[in-house]
């Protein structure tokens, strides 16, 4: 567990202390409260918006039932009339205002809170068994603890991922991703790495390698060296596992590094955050990339990093600029700064459901969106 504060309530007449859980970072609530069943769910939404934590103390089911009618009530800010002769907003404005309100969202859904015992076990009636979700996610339980409903549910999601896997065509193999490990849902950025030519096979490093599906398509082609890093340990602890179950361990591994490992290698590739933005979750961190950081950090680096005649493969989509957060004249400008030549460039166009759904907010702008293969040279 991140945060290991200690939370106080009042329960039965009796104050009572726990831990509290959230692998997110998100402090907890000032102020909580124990409900049951009877709390209605207009009640529910008007603490929660509040900023009040409300401890459930009843059956499980309700909890989950009332967690879904508390989202019911919460305005998704899409149907707000402009006001009279405001300006138009730009595409940016809209996407900060629905990220707004995405994050405050969550905040509230984040007020429903459970009880977990050692085992472990949430101490609900009708409660499911989530001691491998739990324990895979946060690790063991030695005392009374609270977590958000949200969060555990995350976890229990998680693990299911885990369990049944996810086919990855570029691999021709299944790949199960741990909690707070962003599954490569999306396949069209995987197959530019598959089809790629390499300038060479020696060594090849993933940065930010999650879980090390870019590190195995390398390794599957042949590549005899592969190293990966990433700054969180759960993303290695995947990434390694991913690498070990597809029988490919014996060449390739993940470590726990902040961007470059020591030395030179034929293909660096980074497939960083997309979208310049404040990460709230664990998954947000393969999204959003504060001012672009991890993105200037490898084009920067890049250089020191390759060998004579090799390459860095820069994996990104276009829809930061497609949103108005970024524009290619500032990626080319990195690029020249950093003192790299673009030699090629490979593009693709999203298959996700997104892309296709007219009642998204910015369906104009995925519908639009190019993934590439940007192949990088030192000058």
């Amino acid at each position: 567990m991140n945060n290991p504060a200690t939370i106080s309530f009042t329960l039965q007449g009796r104050e009572r202390s726990a831990r509290w859980s959230s692998a997110n970072d998100v402090p907890p609530p000032p102020r909580i409260v124990t409900v049951d069943d009877a709390l209605g769910a207009d009640e529910a939404y008007r603490l929660a918006a509040a900023g009040t934590g409300m401890l459930f103390t009843g059956d499980y089911h309700n909890a989950r039932q009332l967690l879904g009618a508390i989202a019911r009530r919460i305005p998704d800010g899409s149907k707000a009339k402009p006001k009279r002769n405001a300006a138009v907003p730009t595409t940016a404005e809209r996407f900060y205002k629905y990220r707004q309100a995405r994050t405050q969202r969550a905040r509230v859904l984040a007020m429903l809170l459970v009880p977990v015992e050692p085992g472990p076990l949430v101490a609900l009636r009708r409660a499911p068994d989530v001691s491998k979700a739990w324990l895979n996610a946060f690790g063991p339980v030695a005392e009374p603890t609270v977590v958000s409903l949200q969060e555990l549910l995350g976890a229990i999601g998680a693990q299911q991922w885990r369990a049944t896997g996810l086919h990855v065509p570029a691999l021709g193999a299944k790949i199960h991703p741990h909690y707070g490990t962003f599954a490569p849902v999306r396949g069209e950025y995987l197959d530019l790495v598959a089809r790629a030519e390499l300038p060479g096979t020696s060594r090849a490093f993933d940065i930010g390698t999650g879980t090390g599906v870019l590190a195995a398509i390398l390794a599957q082609r042949g590549v005899g060296q592969v190293i990966g890093t990433d700054s969180q340990s759960r993303a290695v602890d995947c990434a390694n596992a991913t690498l070990e179950e597809l029988g490919l361990s014996g060449g390739a591994r993940a470590i726990v590094q902040d961007m470059f490992p020591a030395g030179r290698a034929d293909v660096v590739v980074c497939n960083p955050p997309w979208l310049p933005g404040t990460p709230q979750t664990l998954l947000d961190y393969a999204v959003y990339d504060p001012k672009s950081a991890m993105l200037r950090a490898f084009l920067k680096g890049l250089p020191a990093h390759l060998s004579e005649g090799g390459q860095g493969w820069l994996v990104i989509s276009d829809l930061a600029e497609r949103l108005g957060l970024r524009t290619r004249e500032q990626l080319l400008g990195w690029i020249e700064e950093a003192g790299l030549v673009v030699c090629g460039r490979d593009d693709t166009v999203p298959s996700h459901g997104r892309a296709a759904d007219p009642t998204d907010p910015f369906h104009a702008e995925r519908s639009a969106e190019v993934t590439s293969l940007w192949k990088l040279e030192a000058r």
